[in-house]
């Protein structure tokens, strides 16, 4: 399983950014997809989730009603649009397929807001 994130950048508070991760290798019948972040000095953390079976999304509380995970089964792509970013939204950002006890990492895109 592979997966590489791309999209980061700086960018003002309110403005908006689209991540990507490229996925290959990887069970679209089974588990599911996610975004993680970590910032400076903190834990990872779980930004947002979709399941493959369904299609059911899960988000943080922090980021409820301004972040959107989806997936392009045909590009084999999963995306994060944030919108109105805030500056305690700076982090490493992350994707990660997981299956079971099983977690698969990206090697994580930068994502910077002042």
């Amino acid at each position: 399983v592979q997966l590489v994130e791309s999209g980061g950048g700086s960018v003002q508070a309110g403005e908006s950014l689209t991540l990507s991760c490229a996925l290959s290798g990887y069970d679209d019948k089974s588990g599911c997809l996610g975004w993680f972040r970590q910032a400076s000095g903190k834990e990872r953390e779980i930004v947002a989730a979709i399941f493959t079976a369904g299609g059911s999304t899960f988000y943080a509380d922090s980021v409820k009603g301004r972040f959107t995970i989806s997936r392009d089964n045909a590009k084999k792509t999963l995306y994060l649009q944030m919108n109105n970013l805030k500056s305690e939204d700076t982090a490493l950002y992350y994707c990660a397929s997981i299956i079971g006890a099983s977690a698969y990492w990206g090697q994580g895109t930068q994502v910077t807001v002042s």
